[in-house]
């Protein structure tokens, strides 16, 4: 019995009751798993939002540094132009300039930019002339007549890593006389920005509004002057740069989170301050965070699959497997396998009650099954035995009529009527022989047992057997019977079948219409070819003008006990196997069978289609009656002159009497008894060379007169014979073994029999040494 439990405590199968405890447990705890992992992701949110804060706080606090160095700047710049000594004497200028460098840290330069851009003033002095009238920020002072923050220079003057800063003197009728300017030294400038406080690996950049760095932490005199990367600058002038922060990749291969601050107001500066903070030192703590409940959440789940495994095994499994060690031994026929676990007030107790009650139920009912089937063989044996002794009591009346047929065709074999008519007995014994068989037999034909034998045949021949068959009936019942054959009428119609069957069949189609044909009603039978000559098939039809049937009836006309409703005039309606039987018989022929009716009232046809036989019959079937009394005539005659003693025990008069004349009217000496007491003292005078014998004899069975003559001298080397109604294959087997070395079935087959009398005859004849 297969189990999906383990076998063994280390196993684990994902379909045993232990693993789907744990899968239980498993995913009760799925919540809190669920629960620790939405916290690990919610706090790495959180840790990230709250980097992206800080990160913009310092990176204002660093722009709001720069932009204090700017504006001092600026508001120096506005105090130098309202001094009227500025625009005076050069030697004054100079020496004003000067002072003012002196009392204040950070730049490297200040000077007067006249209008053609010549500096006619400086606080350093000018080794030669110098014009400024190509730089921005003087421009864009004359310009636009405000405060300008140019963008990174390096000073033609001072050589040093500056940022100009302008301002226009402008006199009081606004216009503009001159640019005084200020060059602020790059490393000053970086020093407003050292105070603020940054994490490891982080960067601080300060770039001009054409993105070149004039501020930057840490090494910055590396980075004087060169371009941000270009993906900075991209984000640096987006529109959403001063709101949110943008992860990037630096030109050193390091992932940072950065955050954009304009440098003062736009009337100020056009300078962006942006740190850089690696993402990798601002997950870092939430990382851990997050391995660490997994790991405990890891051994929480463990911990309670382990506590599952180890409960499960004592509490569960371990009595489960007495549960399945029960079942098996009940389904090995161990009825009285019990569980012998506690009846407790839980699950598994009381489901090893209703398996215990479950087993002294079974016991119970295989008690009542057995003693129920001895009683059904026993029943089966009586009727076995029924069916059998029914079967000798109908075939016994018929053996004498069979053998007088017989005796009278070859006595009057010149007596065309005598012949014709003693062929129509023969014929309807024969047929009324297999119809006791296959009525002796209705499990056979209801499962599709009947067998057939197949030979070349005439289908005209079948016709006519079967018409033969049904003549009485269509007399009686004065029915007009039309037959169409095909052209010429002496044709033959090949086909490959069993003809005893084919004849039952056209003859079931027939009894069927006739019966369910008012007198004088019309049927009519018709045989054709459909299809070429080369693939066609044979179509028998059967046509009535009766009672017809309705689209039901045609559905299941074939069903087995099918009938259409009975009436007084059709009293002959059978038990509704006739048909049934068609449909077996002509699918066992590779056929086909169909009906058809328009509706009640107005007729049925039934239609069968054969296999036609293409290249003919093998030798003419036709004269069939006469090739019989021939083979009966010639056979009787192989024996005529060589007679044979035979001995003849029976214990039916009549079989007995035609017999005898039979056996006798081909020379031979018969002797008779009547029981199997007579038999054996008849032996012992005559020694037969020949022992026919019949199965069921009042004193003792012919199985056990045949053991009898076998041991006397007289008859140990005749041939034994048995001839009897008993014609199962069981019945055959126990004659043979009892020493018999024949068995014919009655009515007896008299060609079979002058067949086997030949074969003595030849055994027994001298051989001639002159010849």
């Amino acid at each position: 019995m297969n189990s999906g439990l383990n076998r063994g405590p280390s196993r684990f199968r994902l379909n045993s009751l232990r693993s789907r405890l744990m899968l239980l447990v498993a995913l009760a705890m799925m919540p809190l798993a669920l629960m620790t992992v939405l916290a690990g992701v919610r706090e790495r949110a959180h840790t990230i939002q709250a980097s992206e804060e800080h990160l913009r706080r310092l990176t204002a606090l660093a722009a709001a540094n720069e932009a204090q160095s700017i504006q001092g700047a600026r508001q120096i710049l506005v105090d130098l132009a309202s001094v009227p000594d500025l625009l005076g004497d050069t030697a004054r200028c100079t020496a004003l300039l000067s002072d003012v460098l002196d009392r204040n840290e950070g730049f490297v330069n200040f000077g007067l930019i006249q209008l053609n851009g010549d500096v006619t003033c400086s606080a350093v002095p000018l080794l030669h002339p110098v014009n400024l009238g190509d730089r921005s920020h003087f421009r864009r002072a004359v310009d636009e007549r405000r405060f300008i923050a140019g963008d990174y220079v390096f000073g033609r003057v001072i050589k040093k890593h500056t940022i100009n800063l302008t301002y226009p003197v402008i006199d009081r009728a606004g216009k503009v006389l001159a640019v005084v300017f200020a060059a602020m030294d790059l490393e000053a400038l970086d020093t407003f920005i050292k105070d603020v406080d940054l994490p490891p690996g982080s960067i601080l950049t300060t770039v001009d509004a054409r993105g070149g760095i004039i501020s930057r932490r840490p090494e910055p005199e590396t980075w004087f002057g060169k371009p941000v990367p270009q993906a900075m600058l991209e984000a640096m002038r987006a529109p959403a740069a001063s709101a949110g922060a943008v992860t990037l990749h630096g030109t050193d291969g390091v992932e940072r989170l950065h955050s954009f601050a304009r440098v003062g107001t736009p009337t100020l500066t056009d300078y962006t301050v942006t740190i850089g903070i690696p993402t990798e030192g601002i997950l870092r703590a939430a990382r851990h965070d997050q391995i660490m409940s997994l790991l405990g959440l890891g051994a929480t789940i463990l911990l309670a699959l382990l506590a599952a495994w180890l409960v499960g095994d004592v509490l569960i499994v371990r009595r489960v497997h007495k549960l399945m060690g029960t079942a098996e031994r009940l389904a090995a026929g161990d009825l009285e396998a019990r569980s012998r676990i506690d009846y407790g007030n839980e699950e598994i107790g009381s489901l090893a009650q209703a398996l215990d009650r479950m087993a002294a139920a079974l016991q119970k009912k295989e008690a009542a099954r057995s003693l129920a089937e001895r009683e059904l063989r026993s029943a089966d044996q009586r009727k076995d035995e029924f069916l059998a002794m029914l079967a000798h009591e109908l075939r016994n009346p018929l053996a004498p009529i069979s053998t007088g047929a017989n005796l009278l065709r070859l006595l009057h074999s010149e007596n065309a009527q005598i012949h014709q008519t003693c062929s129509i007995i023969v014929r309807q014994v024969q047929h009324m022989t297999g119809l006791v068989d296959d009525l002796l037999d209705v499990s056979r034909v209801t499962r599709g047992l009947v067998s057939i034998s197949a030979q070349p045949l005439d289908l005209k021949r079948v016709i006519e057997d079967a018409i033969e068959q049904i003549r009485p009936l269509v007399t009686a019942r004065r029915h007009r019977l039309l037959v169409e054959l095909p052209d010429p009428p002496r044709a033959l119609a090949p086909a490959m079948g069993d003809h005893k069957r084919l004849v039952q069949v056209v003859a079931n189609l027939l009894g069927n219409a006739g019966k369910y044909t008012p007198e004088g009603g019309s049927i009519r039978l018709r045989l054709e070819v459909e299809g070429d000559a080369g693939q066609g098939s044979w179509l028998l039809s059967v046509s009535d003008n009766g009672i017809g049937m309705d689209a039901g009836l045609v559905g299941r006309v074939f069903d087995l006990f099918t009938q259409a409703e009975r009436t007084p005039d059709r009293s002959q309606g059978g038990l509704g196997l006739g048909l049934a039987l068609v449909k077996s018989l002509v699918e066992l022929h590779g056929g086909s069978v169909q009906a058809a009716s328009p509706g009640p009232g107005q007729g049925s046809t039934f239609t069968v289609r054969l296999p036609r036989q293409v290249h003919g019959l093998p030798a003419p079937l036709a004269q069939a009656d006469a090739a019989a009394a021939a083979d009966t005539v010639a056979a009787a005659a192989a024996v005529s002159g060589a007679p044979l003693r035979i001995l003849l025990c029976d214990d039916h008069v009549d079989a007995v009497h035609t017999l005898q004349l039979f056996l006798r009217s081909a020379g031979h000496e018969v002797d008779i008894a009547y029981t199997a007491g007579d038999a054996l003292e008849l032996a012992r005078l005559t020694r037969p060379a020949v022992c026919l014998l019949d199965i069921g004899l009042p004193d003792f069975d012919g199985n056990e007169l045949a053991r009898r003559l076998r041991q006397l001298p007289q008859a140990a080397g005749s041939t034994l014979i048995a001839m009897t109604g008993y014609g199962r294959q069981q019945d055959r087997a126990t004659a043979l073994a009892a020493g018999f070395d024949h068995y014919l079935v009655k009515p007896v087959d008299t060609v079979r029999l002058a067949e086997i009398l030949a074969t003595v005859v030849r055994a027994d004849t001298p051989v001639d040494d002159n010849m």
